[in-house]
Formats: structure tokens, sequence, C-alpha cells
């Protein structure tokens, strides 16, 4: 279990392809405190440390994982947004997050507001039922509140300090992101459906 308040950037400095399945090493600040079979958030996908150095780190993500998610699209030098999971006395100051991302979205706007940054997603419309106006999102892994909710699209503030400490910094039109939605509104949106069929 995450929280979405990321801990540190990484850095792609190798991919390995090894029949459908892809390697990554990430180099980061916290590599030399992982361990293999550690769970690790990477850009809002549980991933599993295979290996690691001094200065890095090595996961591996399968096909169902490089087709559900944006790991597809790494290449060497892209910044990830990394989380350690959440200690059983630590604080939640995100959300819930469980690192199973549910769908990838499209940004479809940027806008600077001269001291925050707002951003509009567009995602499937199998999932608009997910997404509630002032409701939680992990999107690439961080915690955000969503606002002007349409259909199929949202919008989210940035504060400058998220601005400067994931990789938000990086985002421009036409990028995808992973999108996490919220447990409870999954639990809520099946509960309605399993007893519409009752």
């Amino acid at each position: 279990m995450f929280t979405g308040i990321i801990e540190s950037f990484g850095q792609v400095v190798s991919i390995e392809t090894s029949g459908t399945n892809r390697s990554f090493r990430i180099s980061s600040p916290i590599s030399r405190e992982l361990k293999a079979d550690q769970s690790v958030c990477h850009n809002g996908v549980c991933l599993t440390v295979e290996e690691t150095g001094e200065t890095w780190h090595r996961v591996t993500a399968i096909q169902e994982t490089l087709e559900k998610t944006n790991l597809g699209q790494w290449k060497t030098g892209d910044r990830v947004n990394l989380e350690r999971c959440l200690a059983a006395n630590g604080r939640l100051d995100g959300h819930f997050v469980q690192g199973h991302v549910d769908t990838t979205g499209i940004c479809t706007a940027t806008r600077d507001l001269d001291g925050s940054w707002e951003f509009r997603f567009r995602f499937p419309e199998q999932f608009s039922g997910l997404v509630v106006e002032k409701g939680s999102i992990a999107l690439n892994g961080v915690s955000l509140t969503i606002f002007n909710v349409g259909f199929n699209e949202f919008s989210v503030a940035i504060i400058p300090y998220t601005y400067q400490h994931t990789n938000m910094n990086q985002m421009y039109i036409g990028n995808t992101v992973n999108l996490e939605f919220d447990i409870i509104g999954k639990y809520v949106v099946r509960g309605r459906e399993v007893g519409s069929q009752n």
C-alpha cells in the first residue's frame, strides 16, 4: 500500500528486453536503501525490486503491465516518480494507493498560473463513474485532487512543491500518464453493479 506522496525521482539508465518482458535499471537517491523483493511504486506502478547497486536498482515489467501503463513508452533518461510502501506506523498524507494502475490518460491542456500549474487529462469513458469532483486520483503515482470533471476529462492543480519534486514538471500535451482511481470509489461502483444484478 502506498500514499501517492512521492519520495524521490529516479532516472531510467538502461532498458533490456527479454521475450515479452522489459527490465529497467533505475538510478535514484533511495536505490542504495532498497533490497531485493521489496515493492516500490514507479510512476504509480507497484514493481518488485530484483537487484540493487550503490546508486541503482532493477525492476521488470511483464507484458500485461507494459500494455496497461506508460512503462512501455519509457526511454533512457526519463524521470520516474518513486515511492516506497507505507510503513505500518506512517502517516497517510495522500490517499490509499495500491500501485495497480487502472488505465492511462492523455494530457490535453496545460496552464501556467504564475505560482501554480493546471493540467487537464482525458481518459477512457468506461471509467467515468470513478471520477468525482474533489475526489482523489493517483496520476503517475502522485496523489492529487481532481476538479472541473467532465464525462471523460478532469483537471488537477499542481502546487510549486509538487511541481518541483515530481515529474509533473515534464508533463506536456499529448503525454500518456498512469491513472489509478480511488479504491473506495471502485468498491462503491462494484457494489452497485452487483446489487443491480440481484
